[in-house]
């Protein structure tokens, strides 16, 4: 029996998640063991913010290619070759004997991630059942959890063990294949779905004018370059800002690495449904520039200090990412696809340059340096009050329905 277009598929929606947590956590492997890589190779700042760069920019740059490609020829199964390219590239970063071919093994994990998340950003939506906050939230959780779970298992499992102790993570990939054939079969034979898929680019139209788009469009990629940005500062040398200042062990610093993809995974839950029930304008606003004064406490305190701000920065401006998106999602209905590689392709590229600029102005100013200077980057979010209040679809009322795949 065919399902309906208002019935929100939550196996669907579960079964993304549980991939984009696996694709994630693969991702977030390479910069989780940057200390075991820069000891192994003899790197520099520098070197650890080229790597970031590589596998970023190898998402960033093909994700709205691959978005705007499947707008027009959805290609349903081709999530499973998304997770073949970072299950490859996975394998090679474990076997890689020279730099030269570790920035190459970076750049397939990179292809990966742009395969995937565009289409299954998609998928998600198209199983929301009109809850796009909610749907964009739980599959956004799912790589936010992954990529929390990668500093605790590099400071369990390769730090002990050794860089090629990273190929035994290859069985969550294949894991995650069988799972992704399944889901491409739902989507391929979802009457909602290929409807969403397949519609002509007029027939959904802009809430607001072309000009008011463009403008809007470029506010929101002000606030992902603010938040992916100072993430960076975090996820790629927080490790190494906290061995510098505090003189703790690898574990320790991965731990309270941990603490804060930790808490970015719970942020990411609230911001979509918020969204949906008050409007995606007010928890952009918030998520962004309510960490202002949480970032600029950061660099003058302690570390147990330290721990607890980083984790309420984590928290609050985790929420963002989904709003942004379902809010870009709003204004170009007909572009679902393009919006999405669109928004986690820059999210990625601006990752991957601001890791490659700040490594490099920590060599020349020192890691603290940096922290003082990225604490600014949250008032950007002032921006957000520019960007026009667009019709919410109220769909709290409606009893929900639970289907399988």
């Amino acid at each position: 029996m065919p399902k309906k277009v208002s019935e929100t598929v939550f196996t669907v929606i579960g079964a993304l998640s549980l991939c984009h947590l696996i694709n994630d956590l693969i991702q977030s492997l390479v910069p989780a063991i940057y200390p075991v890589l820069k000891a192994t190779f003899g790197l520099n700042f520098t070197q650890i913010g080229e790597i970031t760069l590589v596998q970023q920019l190898t998402a960033s740059l093909l994700q709205p290619c691959v978005g705007h490609f499947t707008d027009r020829h959805p290609r349903p199964y081709s999530l499973v070759v998304g997770m073949g390219f970072t299950l490859v590239g996975l394998i090679l970063i474990a076997l890689a004997p020279t730099f030269g071919l570790l920035l190459l093994a970076t750049g397939v994990v990179g292809i990966g991630s742009s395969i995937f998340h565009p289409e299954s950003s998609r998928m998600a939506r198209a199983a929301s059942g009109g809850q796009h906050g909610l749907a964009q939230s739980l599959f956004q959780v799912g790589g936010n959890a992954g990529a929390s779970f990668g500093p605790l298992l590099a400071a369990l499992i390769v730090v002990p063990h050794g860089r090629h102790s990273l190929a035994a993570f290859a069985i969550t990939a294949f894991v995650s294949i069988p799972i992704l054939i399944r889901v491409g079969g739902w989507f391929k034979n979802h009457p909602a779905a290929r409807k969403s898929n397949t519609s002509a680019p007029s027939a959904a139209k802009s809430p607001v004018p072309p000009a008011r788009v463009a403008s809007s469009v470029a506010i929101l990629l002000a606030l992902i370059f603010s938040k992916y940005f100072y993430t960076a500062s975090i996820t790629t040398y927080l490790t190494f800002y906290l061995i510098h200042k505090f003189h703790v062990s690898i574990q320790v610093a991965q731990m309270h690495l941990f603490v804060f993809l930790g808490a970015v995974a719970l942020g990411t839950v609230v911001g979509g449904p918020i969204g949906d029930r008050i409007g995606r304008k007010y928890v952009i606003w918030a998520s962004i520039l309510g960490i202002l004064p949480f970032t600029l406490a950061l660099p003058h305190v302690g570390l147990f200090a330290t721990g607890i701000l980083s984790a309420i920065i984590g928290f609050v401006l985790a929420s963002a990412f989904s709003a942004i998106l379902v809010y870009a999602q709003e204004l170009l209905p007909a572009r679902v696809g393009l919006v999405s590689g669109l928004f986690f392709g820059f999210a990625f590229g601006m990752g991957g340059l601001g890791a490659a600029v700040l490594g490099h102005w920590a060599d020349i100013r020192g890691i603290e340096t940096v922290y003082r200077a990225c604490a600014y980057l949250p008032a950007i979010g002032l921006l957000a009050a520019f960007l026009p209040n667009l019709d919410q679809h109220r769909v709290g009322a409606r009893p929900l329905e639970s289907k399988t795949l």
